[in-house]
């Protein structure tokens, strides 16, 4: 996924010259994850430029260069580095365009390396995506596969509002071949990436891979079982939702976040008010907990296993 994240920096500074790539370290060295690797020497360092230790400093210089009429994709250097920067994103990245009234685009890409599954220390493992995703104003999308990072990302840099996207650290090395294009599927749309009529699991990032595993497992007892990949956190494709619902008569949720006012409440939500009458049973949401992201030694029972999944699952098949 890091080549597939780097071949769309790339292409996006070939295509279109008003596209700035910066953040703290993003320059020589290429980046914590090495996803910048090689920009700064082909693109110069007018276009491909370090900051100083300030995630606000960051956002804020973004807003000033797109009244300028500049593309800014920036780089939070992990998921809670962006914390700092959040009263510039909630307060004038989402809002500056409602604020001109649509006479000033904010074309701003904000790159996020995302939630667990590395054993990061304190601070390196967040899922941040209600915070975004509450924001209006703000699209965020969130790849799972190096094709969907590549295509993502390309068209969070042509769109004229800005887009968070979350990278899943976990999936930085993940292997695919696939065609890196920008054609194809568009922000809003999930994908269906394993089909079932047991039950359908809506996931997305990292999760794909391990609710994949998951269906394996099921498959194994007889239990065939849908996999969605959300990819789009907002807007979510709904219309996705309910159908897949509707023909497969239950849910669960997956994701790393806390349980509570999740990104699983909301989906859980709508699937309620879209699919209710077709449902068979309970809706499940399978989550990390309500605590503070715990220390590597703790990671993996903080994060859904394959088995709490497809304990989910068999819970909803057998109600």
């Amino acid at each position: 996924m890091v080549g597939a994240l780097n071949a769309a920096l790339r292409d996006a500074l070939r295509e279109d010259d008003r596209v700035l790539v910066f953040g703290e370290d993003v320059g020589r060295s290429g980046g914590v994850f090495r996803v910048t690797d090689g920009l700064q020497a082909e693109f110069g360092d007018r276009r491909v430029f370090d900051t100083p230790i300030s995630e606000a400093g960051i956002a804020g210089a973004a807003v000033g260069l797109a009244f300028g009429g500049w593309r800014s994709v920036v780089e939070m250097q992990f998921d809670a580095f962006s914390y700092p920067a959040l009263e510039q994103i909630v307060d004038h990245v989402a809002k500056m365009r409602e604020r001109t009234r649509g006479r000033i685009d904010m074309p701003i890409t904000i790159r996020m390396p995302a939630f667990g599954g590395i054993k990061g220390k304190e601070h390196h493992g967040e899922s941040p995506e209600t915070f975004y995703v509450h924001t209006a104003g703000l699209k965020v999308v969130a790849p799972s596969n190096p094709g969907d990072a590549y295509r993502l990302l390309r068209l969070a840099i042509a769109d004229p509002d800005p887009v968070i996207v979350l990278e899943p650290k976990a999936r930085y090395w993940a292997r695919q071949d696939a065609d890196l294009t920008t054609g194809g599927f568009g922000i809003g749309e999930g994908a269906l990436v394993r089909d079932g009529d047991a039950a359908t699991v809506f996931t997305y990032g990292a999760m794909v891979a391990r609710c994949l595993d998951a269906a394996s497992v099921l498959a194994d007892e007889g239990l065939e079982t849908r996999v969605v990949d959300l990819r789009s956190l907002s807007p979510l494709d709904t219309p996705l939702i309910a159908r897949c619902v509707r023909e497969t008569g239950r849910a669960v949720v997956v994701h790393e976040a806390p349980k509570t006012l999740g990104l699983g409440a909301e989906v859980t939500a709508r699937i309620v008010e879209e699919a209710f009458e077709f449902l068979e049973a309970p809706v499940r949401r399978v989550t990390g907990y309500d605590v503070p992201y715990p220390p590597a030694a703790l990671e993996h029972r903080y994060l859904p296993s394959v088995e709490r999944i497809a304990d989910a699952v068999r819970e909803v098949v057998a109600y």
